[in-house]
């Protein structure tokens, strides 16, 4: 059964796919940031996201290999 995903809160009502991949502490640095999301490692709502400066929203779910978050933003 898959695990529901990580909740991350945000502060502000957008993100960067690369500034949320440091928030959520799964990468140290941008460049790594660019790497993962370069080698289609990374999954934005179940698709294959390769533009690491798409803006993620309040619910949008990030998906790094087995790990899920989703965003919450201020609004909530």
């Amino acid at each position: 059964m898959p695990k529901s995903p990580e909740k991350i809160e945000i502060t502000t009502e957008t993100i960067r796919l690369d500034s949320f991949l440091k928030f959520a502490a799964l990468v140290g640095t941008g460049g790594e940031a660019k790497s993962l999301v370069q080698e289609g490692m990374v999954k934005v709502n179940g698709e294959v996201c390769l533009q690491r400066t798409k803006k993620l929203y309040n619910g949008d779910i990030v998906s790094v290999e087995d790990q899920s978050f989703v965003v919450s933003g201020a609004a909530e």
